[in-house]
């Protein structure tokens, strides 16, 4: 696109249709010199002011709402404002709301850009036909300006495309499927995050150009990643050189303050106004078209659904209607680009069909599992029993949405503590129940975001002037022990279809220990196909052996992932998988060939030669066996068998230390090859994390200073 040979459709603008508007307006480069186009339909005058004092006046356009000027001797990279004079006589200088780029805040001209730049990403493109319903979506979000800096400076960013090789190295070696960016569109204020923007179809120039932006993008698809972009609909910064009174009227924004202005102090969109609806659909389709986004999450979208996101103050119906029509058009243009909606509101059938009354995004986030979740992890062990349900609750409403279980930047900040930090007590046991909360995550159906940081349970909260504490990952210690955990449960993930690929079935989850609040243990499995894995949860600090349930038709288990094992920082020797067949005698599940744990260890916990195997009983159905535990300093006595699972017939009997977590393969049908494809031995066994060397070799001393790891939570 780069020339203005594109003809705007003036029926479709005003009638809120308009999903290209920006072929035409803003900023256009042709032959020598620039075409400049706005929308002003209340102006008196338009022109264009340049550098060195020049003024270029602009004439009405198009159906007499546009203004267009002709300006030979202008080329890439111009900085230029539009100034406008309002019916009362005033002149405003304004930056241009479909203007392609900006200069550096503090300074706030647009900027003519070239658009030119040829993608190389056309297999990914042409692949990319699905909204990924049955297929594995594990996204990493993060903010450009804060996650990677070239020096110690709150500015020393770096551009989009230099960041590129870094963050394909590292979110690749980290076993992602997607990057999501917070929002890039150009904003005044650093603290905002970009959720206050002035220029929407500008990528902001803290990090480079528009084609640098598509650099980035082009090589994330060549490495298999793809990328989401943060989009805000809701609001606009209320500065008075960017959208605000741009005509000299409420051109964007509703005229009244009571439901013009945002609780965070910027204008609300007037929703309803068919040209808005244009500005907006075509904002998305230009990230889209443009850039080769994969999609957007919509910010805020409480507030699109209910006046001012209250929802005692009733429905917008208004904005509604706007959001449905955007979702079918963005769809109908981009076949398998995911809209995903960030709403805590009760709104029904967000992720629904709009011919059947739905809203139309792909996928919700589900803020009502995070709120629960993290709120039961940060009770202590006597309050946990008494909110046991809060972990079971979330498959009550699971069917309802086509849900995305998040642990955004939100939760990382604003005194909030980090993941790890909401952890109850000392730091040991933090990272010890981050583990296990984040397995239980994984194996939760839904798909999967978490916050720049967590892989590595960074302890700090986020701050956007401060690059992530890289460091951390290199001392060989804490942090580097949960990444590679984290490493091993996103790479489980993707592999087992079990985790994806029936997430929004009801056949694909069923829950096996719902129902054992004294022991703070559960137990759920998931299918697809002929696969079948089952998650065994023990969220209480006190060790638990012989929890026990019944597997119909399992033929032989396998431990694909331990939270204890010691490669994670726990006391669990390691283990690459172990496999055990239905029917072995005890003997043979403490020491054979098949046995999991594969040593002598199993009969030592019990006190005699083999580990008991104990029926349920009628009063506890998650109880199988718990004499043979002691606890020593919080953790599983010495000599229980490494794995702590036992197999006989149909009937499954785990040993679990304090706040842990396993993930188990059930084979169902006697395959005498199973579990020989070791998946967390080939991820462990692949060289160092891409990122970790780079950043090793690029730290100040001052980088490699950790926090102090006594919490708040502490008991």
């Amino acid at each position: 696109m780069g020339k203005a040979d594109f003809g705007l459709d003036f029926f479709d603008f005003h009638a809120g249709r308009c999903y290209d508007a920006y072929r035409y307006l803003g900023a256009h480069l042709e032959g020598d010199g620039t075409v400049f186009r706005a929308y002003a339909p209340s102006a008196q005058s338009v022109r264009v002011l340049l550098p060195y004092g020049r003024q270029e006046a602009m004439r009405r356009a198009g159906d007499g709402t546009m203004w267009e000027s002709r300006v030979r001797g202008v080329g890439p990279d111009t900085p230029y404002e539009l100034q406008i004079l309002s019916w009362d006589g005033t002149w405003t200088t304004h930056c241009d709301p479909y203007g392609f780029g900006m200069d550096l805040r503090p300074r706030h001209r647009s900027v003519v850009r070239s658009l030119d730049y040829q993608f190389h990403d056309q297999e990914w493109m042409a692949a990319r036909t699905s909204t990924l319903k049955d297929r594995p979506l594990n996204v990493y979000e993060l903010h450009l300006g804060s996650w990677r800096k070239r020096g110690p400076r709150k500015t020393d960013w770096y551009r989009y495309d230099e960041i590129a090789d870094q963050l394909i190295g590292h979110v690749r070696d980290a076993g992602y499927t997607h990057v999501e960016f917070m929002p890039i569109s150009e904003h005044p204020l650093d603290e905002s995050w970009g959720y206050q923007n002035t220029g929407f179809f500008a990528p902001t120039s803290r990090y480079g150009t528009a084609v640098q932006l598509k650099v980035l993008v082009d090589w994330l698809h060549q490495a298999g990643l793809g990328v989401i972009l943060d989009f805000v609909p809701v609001h606009f910064a209320s500065d008075p050189y960017g959208l605000a009174n741009f005509d000299g009227t409420a051109l964007y924004e509703y005229p009244r303050p009571d439901v013009g202005m945002s609780e965070w102090g910027s204008c609300n969109f007037m929703l309803s106004r068919p040209e808005v609806q244009s500005f907006l659909k075509s904002n998305a389709d230009w990230w889209l078209s443009e850039f080769h986004f994969d999609g957007l999450r919509l910010d805020a979208v409480s507030r699109l659904l209910y006046w001012q996101g209250d929802e005692s103050r009733g429905r917008n119906e208004g904005a509604i209607k706007f959001v449905r029509s955007f979702n079918q058009g963005l769809h109908a243009r981009h076949p398998g680009c995911l809209l995903i909606a960030e709403d805590s509101s009760v709104f029904p059938s967000v992720t629904g069909d709009p011919a059947v009354g739905g809203v139309g995004f792909d996928y919700k986030w589900d803020m009502g599992w995070m709120h629960d979740t993290t709120d039961f992890f940060r009770k202590q062990d006597f309050e946990r029993r008494d909110h046991y349900h809060d972990i079971t609750f979330s498959m009550n409403y699971f069917p309802s949405e086509q849900w995305l279980m998040s642990l955004s930047h939100d939760e990382n900040v604003y005194g909030k503590s980090t993941v790890v930090r909401k952890m109850f007590g000392p730091w040991p046991r933090q990272l010890r129940e981050a583990r296990t909360f984040y397995l239980y995550m994984i194996c939760h159906p839904g798909k999967k975001l978490n916050f720049m940081g967590s892989e590595w349970a960074q302890a700090r909260e986020w701050d956007e002037s401060r690059q992530q504490d890289w460091g951390q990952m290199g001392d060989g210690g804490d942090h580097a022990a949960f990444y590679r955990y984290m490493r091993e449960l996103n790479h489980v993930y993707t592999t087992f279809s079990a985790l994806w690929a029936r997430d929004y079935s009801a056949d694909g989850f069923e829950w096996l220990i719902a129902d054992a609040a004294d022991r703070l243990v559960y137990a759920f499995q998931r299918t697809a196909g002929n696969e079948r894995l089952v998650c065994v949860l023990n969220v209480g600090e006190t060790p638990q052996a012989g929890v026990g349930m019944r597997l119909p038709g399992a033929r032989a288990v396998r431990v694909l992932l331990n939270t204890d094992w010691q490669r994670f920082g726990g006391n669990t020797p390691d283990q690459d998988g172990c496999g055990l067949g239905a029917g072995a005698d005890p003997e043979q599940a403490a020491g054979g060939d098949r046995a999991v744990g594969g040593d002598q260890a199993a009969g030592q916990a019990s006190g005699d030669g083999a580990p008991q195997q104990v029926p349920p009983t009628e009063s506890d159905p998650g109880r199988a066996h718990a004499d043979s535990v002691r606890d020593v300093d919080g953790r599983v006595a010495q000599g229980l068998d490494t794995c702590g699972v036992r197999l006989q017939g149909d009937w499954l009997s785990v040993d679990l230390p304090g706040d842990t977590g396993i993930l188990l393969w059930v084979d169902n049908s006697g395959d005498p090859h199973f579990g020989e494809h070791t998946v967390c031995g080939e991820v462990r066994n692949e060289v160092a994390p891409y990122q970790v060397r780079y950043a090793l070799d690029h730290m100040d001393e001052d980088d490699f200073e950790s926090d102090d790891f006594e919490s708040d939570n502490e008991g």
